[in-house]
């Protein structure tokens, strides 16, 4: 037997996945699912799976699966597009919303333009923790990095041109180093200015993406705690940029960018 699972393709700055809808289309098997359908030849291509609840601790749960069927704590341009995406299929009628995360509850400030449709979504990404230096030792070409958690890991290097690092060579060995044993997510970020900077990213169980939103909050965390940056920076990927403020008053996080559905769709599922 066959059932249609209806979802909704979206993006943030380009770091695209694939949204269902699991109060009305339960999933038994995500983590096979998500390596299946984020496939770009023989399924729908996407940088993995994302599945929007019900929760009794907040207003909606997510839960994220990478490409490789691993299942990711956070992802701050997921976040973005659950908002919009609860907003405009009237799931909510708030321009405020709360979010239940592996990584805790995050509140979205949705942003109406003058439409009255979503125009960008704020993020209150929490506080940033185990804030740290690292040693990464001879053989990687880097000599320190530093370590930065929003909830999942995170080593951010800075580099004097991004765009000139083969982020597909040396990412998967810095995602494996025995600093880490549970992987982690590499950010290779260039200082612009200090209000700007340009990043480049390896995702821990997808590999190369347009954008990470929690790796650009700890990019500019790291920024500027090596003084590099202002506490307020925009920071752009190579699918687009988003801006990130380290409040000092409180000690969060909090990221605005857009957020973007490309397509609905269908797609069958076999069931016993």
């Amino acid at each position: 037997m066959t059932r249609k699972i209806r979802f909704t393709k979206m993006h943030g700055a380009g770091n695209d996945y694939i949204y269902v809808n699991t109060a009305r289309y339960p999933l038994r098997n995500p983590e096979e699912l998500s390596v299946a359908w984020s496939r770009p030849h023989t399924g729908i291509g996407s940088d993995g799976l994302v599945l929007i609840d019900r929760s009794d601790a907040a207003d909606f749960s997510m839960r994220i699966f990478n490409a490789d069927g691993s299942e990711a704590r956070m992802c701050g341009n997921a976040s973005r597009c659950i908002g919009k995406y609860v907003y405009d299929e009237g799931l909510t009628d708030r321009t405020t919303v709360t979010l239940d995360t592996l990584s805790g509850i995050k509140t979205l400030t949705l942003h109406l333009g003058s439409d009255g449709r979503i125009a960008t979504v704020t993020v209150d990404m929490g506080i940033p923790c185990d804030l740290r230096t690292v040693d990464l030792g001879d053989g990687y070409g880097f000599g320190q990095g530093q370590f930065v958690s929003m909830g999942n890991p995170h080593l951010v290097l800075f580099v004097p041109d991004a765009d000139a690092v083969d982020v597909a060579a040396i990412g998967p060995r810095l995602e494996r180093h025995p600093l880490f044993p549970g992987g982690i997510n590499v950010e290779f970020a260039q200082i612009i200015s200090n209000k700007r900077i340009r990043m480049r990213v390896w995702e821990r169980g997808s590999g190369i993406t347009q954008a990470c939103g929690t790796g650009a909050c700890a990019t500019a965390v790291a920024a500027s705690l090596v003084r590099l940056t202002e506490r307020a920076v925009t920071v752009g990927m190579d699918g687009g940029e988003v801006s990130i403020e380290w409040n000092e008053a409180d000690g969060h996080v909090y990221m605005t960018g857009g957020a973007v559905k490309v397509y609905e769709g269908e797609i069958e599922l076999t069931t016993e």
